[in-house]
């Protein structure tokens, strides 16, 4: 019997890093606006929205070879 992987990416997801970057670019909009949470909260949504646009892009591309 064998374990079959899906295809694609194999299980990795990089939206976690982008809300990292996201956080780290967040952090320092946060000092420069004088508002870190503020700062935080938008560099959050952009990793997320950057993450999850990545992840789609990809998982379409894979589609097509298939």
């Amino acid at each position: 019997m064998q374990n079959k992987q899906p295809e694609g990416n194999h299980g990795t997801t990089y939206v976690g890093a982008y809300i990292a970057i996201g956080v780290g670019i967040g952090a320092a909009l946060g000092v420069a606006m004088s508002n870190m949470i503020l700062g935080m909260g938008i560099g959050v949504a952009i990793g997320l929205v950057m993450g999850v646009g990545t992840e789609v892009k990809k998982r379409k591309s894979s589609r097509k070879d298939s």
